[in-house]
């Protein structure tokens, strides 16, 4: 019996590092065609030459998501090379840290575009392609997963604006769930909300264009990126873990994928504030001493 994913085609942004690189190897492994897209171009040299040594006949294009032109430029040498995609990952993503107020139109402008604008583009562009895929064949099957973050479902102090894109990007992909339900059975969609993972992520501002640089750091954003260093780096759970999840995710047709299940709780807690209109919760009650080294530093 082949895999589902022989021989399909697969979309990757951010696939120089963490859960596009490695989604890219299992990509390789089960037999797949992939289009690696990524920003920073040494990385995705890297992730090219890895993958095609894999085998895998690989299209690799340097993009910046958050730029249309960028987007659709990688559509169409998709379609051109392989076809319409059967796996789209909108994954590329990037973090910043410290009170909501401190971050300047930039940050606002850098983290909005690349993590809520990027996935936009990116469903923009392949959605139509794949619903023309499905329309010619009935044994066409497609997915899309976009990358949010547990900070999509829950809102922890000191992480404004990265809160505000990936609950975006949550509501984005339920949206694009909803729609496409309305429209076909052929083609669905996942949202992947990884908690701290080993990627990337808190080094992103290595890729923060030129133009965006900004003043020296605040304290509450000095803070939040050596939170951010420590939280990630110690993650238990890997990468290659969570690109093994996406991917019994997209055959199982799961919408919600969770790298760390347990930290539901929290999701629950919002909920109920919600629910019973209460004021939010302390989002420290489970290790009060993290939330009181927070206040002493910026009181």
């Amino acid at each position: 019996m082949p895999h589902p994913f022989t021989n399909t085609t697969a979309v990757l942004t951010g696939a120089g590092s963490g859960f596009g690189l490695e989604c890219a190897r299992l990509g390789a492994k089960l037999g797949m065609n992939l289009v690696l897209a990524d920003v920073q171009q040494d990385a995705l040299d890297k992730a090219a030459a890895e993958v095609s040594a894999l085998g895998a006949p690989t299209l690799a294009m340097r993009v910046d998501v958050s730029k249309a032109a960028d987007v659709e430029a990688l559509g169409a040498a998709t379609l051109a090379r392989f076809g319409a995609p059967h796996l789209v990952f909108n994954n590329a993503g990037v973090g910043t840290a410290g009170l909501i107020w401190e971050h300047s139109v930039k940050d606002w402008e850098w983290v909005l575009g690349v993590n809520v604008m990027g996935v936009a583009h990116g469903v923009r562009v392949f959605t139509p392609m794949m619903l023309a895929a499905a329309a010619k064949d009935p044994a066409y099957r497609g997915h899309i997963v976009n990358t949010a973050s547990m900070a999509g479902m829950v809102n922890m102090p000191n992480m404004g604006v990265y809160n505000v894109s990936k609950h975006a990007v949550v509501s984005l992909s339920e949206t694009l769930y909803q729609d496409l339900s309305l429209v076909t059975d052929q083609i669905s969609a996942s949202v992947l909300c990884p908690f701290f993972v080993p990627t990337g992520i808190n080094q992103s501002h290595r890729n923060r264009p030129a133009d965006a640089a900004d003043a020296p750091l605040t304290q509450s954003q000095r803070i939040g990126q050596a939170m951010s260093d420590k939280a990630v780096g110690s993650g238990k759970v890997s990468a290659a873990e969570v690109a093994q999840m996406v991917f019994d995710a997209v055959a199982a047709r799961q919408f919600y994928i969770y790298s760390h299940p347990k930290t539901i709780g929290s999701v629950q807690t919002r909920l109920e504030d919600i629910m019973q209109i209460r004021n939010p919760s302390d989002p420290f009650a489970h290790k009060p001493e993290l939330g009181a080294e927070l206040r002493k530093a910026l009181r």
